[in-house]
């Protein structure tokens, strides 16, 4: 068995495909809007198999999003070395995005950074 997906709601649906595109070298498919309910998505290809689907719905409900909750966590990229996760932090730093924590190896051996997306959403960038 395979994780095909994972699929976010967000308020800015162009915002979101393009923050995905360049920092994270999406590929994205084609706009699916379902002109009946207002549903809208993109479907978000990486390299390897997981996509990302990221929706909008006119009816969401914008709530807060505290770190720690249950539910998801986070979404995590593995980016290849060291210097390509630091590289990247750096470079979402200077363009302004929030960075939780510097680029670090964690107790459990991971070597990563993670911000703060333009939607409040966490995401880890790792080796």
């Amino acid at each position: 068995m395979k994780m095909e997906h994972i699929a976010m709601y967000v308020n800015d649906l162009e915002r979101a495909k393009d923050f995905f595109v360049y920092y994270f070298h999406a590929t994205a498919g084609e706009r699916y809007h379902n002109q009946k309910t207002g549903f809208q998505s993109y479907f978000l290809s990486f390299q390897g198999e997981c996509r990302l689907e990221i929706m909008n719905k006119p009816e969401m409900a914008n709530i807060e999003k505290p770190f720690v909750r249950t539910g998801y966590a986070h979404i995590a990229f593995s980016v290849g070395t060291k210097e390509a996760v630091n590289a990247l932090t750096e470079q979402l730093r200077r363009d302004g995005y929030r960075i939780i924590s510097n680029p670090r190896t964690t107790g459990d051996g991971y070597y990563e950074s993670c911000l703060i997306d333009f939607e409040d959403n966490q995401i880890e960038i790792t080796i």
